[in-house]
């Protein structure tokens, strides 16, 4: 169960916090409960969402990508809550679910392209705790990415680092659509909903 309730709609007094929900409903059929938990403090919902905004949508690495780099993020960081959300907006994004389901055997996997590769390598590494990033995954990466384009690579990683704490941390309640989604590409691989499925 959740540590802290989610607030409702009605519950929100800012409008901009509102509009940014109705996005949410619009593109991806529901309002995350983590942002929905952040709003007890109205601030700290917004800076996240600009940030979550310009780190994943703006910019020249594609969305597909970023959105893996997440997934693999909370991966190597265990929540589940985030792995079933990255999972549906990976798939909202245009990955393949043979690519999805494939995350975890990227290294050898014919889904990814060494482009690919070398990002994820280095999102394991940096996901993980202590971080394990070298010189090397840098130097790898910069065979196929310019310097704007890895700072949007590591913005994602640690945007992640930042969510899968908050979410594993509160315990947050899964929506249906995301454990739908992370049950069928993800089952395969052991996910369950494990603390954040007492509501669906």
């Amino acid at each position: 169960m959740a540590h802290l309730r989610p607030l409702k709609n009605d519950e929100i007094k800012d409008d901009f916090i509102l509009e940014r929900f109705e996005h949410y409903q619009a593109t991806r059929g529901f309002t995350p409960n983590s942002i929905r938990t952040m709003a007890h403090r109205p601030n700290v919902a917004k800076a996240f969402m600009a940030l979550n905004q310009a780190v994943l949508y703006e910019g020249d690495v594609s969305e597909e990508l970023k959105m893996l780099i997440s997934l693999a993020c909370s991966y190597a960081a265990g929540c589940l809550y985030c792995q079933s959300h990255m999972a549906n907006l990976s798939h909202l994004h245009n990955a393949s679910d043979k690519k999805i389901t494939a995350i975890l055997d990227y290294e050898t996997s014919d889904q990814f392209t060494n482009a690919e590769r070398a990002a994820l390598d280095l999102t394991f590494k940096a996901a993980q705790m202590p971080n394990a990033v070298t010189q090397a995954e840098f130097d790898a990466l910069s065979e196929y990415f310019n310097d704007k384009q890895i700072v949007e690579i590591v913005s994602s990683i640690a945007l992640f680092g930042y969510l899968n704490r908050w979410n594993d941390t509160m315990a947050t309640a899964l929506e249906p659509l995301p454990n739908q989604r992370a049950e069928r590409l993800l089952g395969s691989q052991g996910w369950s909903p494990g603390k954040h499925g007492d509501n669906i």
